[in-house]
Order: structure tokens, then C-alpha cells, then sequence
């Protein structure tokens, strides 16, 4: 694993990863590298503030509520740095990074967000993101907090890659994959989470075969059941 500092020549073979949150990570991966703590900053500037692409989003959030900056309140409980939320535009319900984004430094040039093409869980960054520019407003609404950390109180303990699927338009994961039977369905040491059927849990040792199997059994039931492709959010390397 590559770690990337400022200044550092950018290799052209090596794939960026943050903090490895929605990934899954095949034998036989591609050359890995990851932003180094140069590029973990928070910084005010001309009524913007600056971030670093490798600040976790929970000391994203620690600032906000410390300084009075409304906005970030749903990056709580996001695990992960700030440059894995700009690359699938992560987010809870409604709310999104790319809602509040102004800019993204991308390969070293500052790229208004209206240049960058996104939607839902997905951004094309075209490059190696290493800091993101947002607009100050006041006013952490730490009641919005309390009730999106709620929203996340059925969400499994063990070690996960987060949600496994994108929700379908006008449904969710989370209840297809439950309404198909696989609820608690194991292979190996891996599970469908018997707390939220959209999380793909590691009960210790689970290995990227079974991971993978699961993921294709609750595509191939969906399909059948309701004639719904499931989208991965999950990314394989």
C-alpha cells in the first residue's frame, strides 16, 4: 500500500482507495494507495471551508458542531474519510455531500461541482480528489443530528462494508433482499445481517468468494422475484 503525500509524484498505476469503508477487496486486487495526513485539514477560508480529502468524517463532524456550522450533520456515524464520500456522493436519505458541495480539487485544479457529473451514491471525479471546498452557513442543527444517528440505530455491529445495494427507485434493499428469504443467510462467515438484510456482515474470517456468492444470490432472486436489477454500492477490487 502506497501512502500518498503532498508533493509526491502521482503514480498513474495505483488505484486511490479512503478508508477502505465500501469495498471489497479481491485476491488479487490492482496496486492500492491511500492519501496521507498531509491531506487530513480543516481550514477556513474566504467564507469557505477547506477539506482535506483524508479527514474522517467524524472529526468533520466534531468541527462543525464545535464551530457552529450547519450542514455536515448527517456525515455522522458515515464511516470513512471525506474523499470516499465526494467519489459515491455518500449520504444519508435525502441528504448528500454533493448537496452541500462548492468544489473539489481534483488533480491539483479546483473544480466548480456544476463541471462534475453525479447522482445518486455515484461522482465521476475524472482524478485523484485532495480536497473539497464547502460554504459556510451557521447554525449545526444538533436536533437533525440526534434524529439521523437515530436513523441508524438498526444497523448492524459487526464488521461491514456498509450498504451492500443502492436503493431501487421507490423501494429499498434492504426490504427485497428480506422479502426474497436471505435475512441471516450465511456462507462461509459471511451473512446477510439478521438486524438489516442490506448489510453484508463478516462474522470473522469471511473471505471475498462467500461475500461475492451472497451478493449474486440476492441479485439472481430480486431479478426473478420482482424483475428489479439490484445496483451494487459496493465496490470490487
Amino acid at each position: 500500500m502506497l501512502i500518498l503525500e503532498k508533493n509526491d509524484p502521482v503514480p498513474k498505476d495505483r488505484y486511490l482507495i479512503g478508508g477502505a469503508n465500501n469495498l471489497l477487496i479481491s485476491p488479487t486486487p490492482p496496486p492500492l494507495m491511500m492519501l496521507g495526513k498531509d491531506f487530513a485539514f480543516i481550514e477556513e477560508k474566504d467564507g469557505m471551508l477547506v477539506i482535506g480529502a483524508a479527514m474522517p468524517t467524524g472529526r468533520i463532524v466534531s468541527y462543525a458542531k464545535r464551530h457552529d456550522i450547519a450542514g455536515f450533520e448527517f456525515c455522522a456515524k458515515l464511516p470513512g474519510t471525506l474523499g470516499g464520500m465526494l467519489a459515491m456522493n455518500a449520504g444519508v436519505k435525502n441528504y448528500e455531500i454533493f448537496n452541500i458541495l462548492h468544489s473539489i480539487e481534483i488533480d491539483g485544479t479546483w473544480i466548480p461541482k456544476t463541471k462534475i457529473k453525479y447522482g445518486y451514491r455515484y461522482a465521476n471525479l475524472g482524478g485523484i480528489a485532495t480536497a473539497a471546498k464547502f460554504k459556510m452557513q451557521k447554525g449545526f442543527d444538533q436536533v437533525l443530528l440526534k434524529t439521523l444517528l437515530e436513523l441508524r440505530n438498526n444497523q448492524p455491529g459487526e464488521p461491514s462494508a456498509g450498504s451492500a445495494f443502492k436503493n431501487p427507485p421507490g423501494d429499498h434493499a434492504g426490504r427485497l433482499i428480506e422479502a426474497v428469504g436471505l435475512k441471516g443467510t450465511k456462507r462461509g462467515n459471511m451473512q446477510w445481517s439478521e438486524i438489516h438484510a442490506n448489510f453484508l456482515v463478516n462474522l470473522g474470517g469471511g473471505t471475498y468468494e462467500d461475500a461475492n456468492t451472497l451478493l449474486m444470490l440476492a441479485k439472481e432472486k430480486v431479478k426473478n422475484h420482482y424483475g428489479i436489477t439490484l445496483e451494487e454500492e459496493i465496490r470490487h477490487l
